[in-house]
Order: structure tokens, then sequence, then C-alpha cells
């Protein structure tokens, strides 16, 4: 089944499935299904046709910020920290850890340009 650009692997419980797409995890996906009055622990061949015609018209409603619109989001955010000069704006710009992580010993990936330098 293809929903908002993505497979969802046939194979899976739909609850579990749904959280392919960018922006729905486990509680939204429950949520969802709670809804329509789908079955979480259904594979996603056990859906008919009219249960994925819901569930899809019900995705791409604007009541939810799902892929290309959650992630335009995400990143005009960033550019505005980067822009007006803050400290988290300049952590991402550096590509550093934002929210208060130590740097000493951990995030060896944020580091790792430094770290070959030194050798």
């Amino acid at each position: 089944m293809r929903i908002l650009g993505n497979n969802l692997s046939n194979k899976k419980k739909i609850s579990i499935a749904l959280t392919c797409i960018y922006g729905i995890g486990l509680t939204t996906s429950h949520k969802i299904l709670k809804r329509l009055n789908i079955d979480p622990n259904s594979k996603v061949t056990d859906l008919n046709e009219i249960n994925t015609a819901e569930l899809r018209e019900l995705l791409e409603t604007e009541e939810f910020k799902l892929e290309g619109d959650l992630k335009r989001m995400v990143n005009l955010n960033i550019k505005r920290l980067i822009e007006i000069n803050c400290v988290r704006g300049r952590r991402h710009l550096k590509g550093l850890p934002v929210r208060g992580q130590r740097t000493r010993t951990n995030s060896r990936t944020a580091r790792r340009q430094t770290i070959f330098r030194k050798k």
C-alpha cells in the first residue's frame, strides 16, 4: 500500500507500518486507527479498499503535518535560529549538540572532523 509517497510493508501490522511515514509515531498511529475503527493488530494486507481510502483521506487533510510540510517547517525553524544568531543556531551551524549534551567524551560523530585533525 502506498500513502503519501511511502510504501507500507504488507507483512507488518498497520500500527507499525504507519510509523514509516515521517511525522507519525506509535501513539499517533494508534489514535488514527482508533478514530477510523481499524484494529491496530491487523496486517496491512488485511485492510479493504474502503479502509485504505479513509486512511489516505484522513492523512492528506491539513489536520496532520507530515512528510514534506513537516520537514520544511523544521528547516525553517533552524534557519530562523541561525539568522537571529542565538546559541542554538550557532550550534546547529557548527554541527554540535544543541540541547546541552556534553561534548568532552560523547558526541564523537559531531566532533569527528577535529579528532581526525589531531592524529
